[in-house]
């Protein structure tokens, strides 16, 4: 453990249908903020209708899993939680997504756990993710 790894959230995970509230830090991204914040609103991966959101969940948490500096801390039939180690000095960044009823969207939440800013470090990761899997 480095300097730079912090304490797991106890904030973590998902309480009636939503992740934690978004924090004034700009140091993360949350499907669920509101859409006109800016800094910390990222889409949800959004299920087309003809697409079978148990498929895309699948792929999302196995390119995740794929990824470097990755490790999956809780899996569930509709939640994950995955932290990411950054190479040089070991930073922690929680990942989360949240496959709710009706499966219509996976919500997604990335954020650092310590620092103020994160130079766009978790809403580029989500970008990536969405870019390798969704169509």
């Amino acid at each position: 453990m480095g300097i730079f790894t912090g304490n797991r959230p106890a904030t973590l995970g998902v309480k009636d249908g939503r992740f934690a509230p978004v924090r004034w830090k700009p140091n993360h991204v949350c499907s669920q903020a509101e859409p006109t914040d800016k800094i910390h609103y990222v889409k949800a991966f959004e299920v087309q209708p003809k697409e079978d959101p148990l498929d895309i969940w699948e792929a999302l948490v196995a390119h995740i899993k794929s990824l470097p500096r990755c490790t999956i801390i809780a899996e569930k039939r509709n939640y994950l939680h995955a932290e990411f180690t950054s190479a040089r000095l070991g930073f922690v960044d929680d990942l989360e997504l949240y496959l709710p009823p009706p499966m219509a969207c996976i919500h997604v939440r990335s954020a650092a756990r310590i620092g103020v800013r994160d130079f766009g470090i978790n809403r580029a990761r989500v970008e990536a993710i969405r870019k390798a899997v969704m169509k």
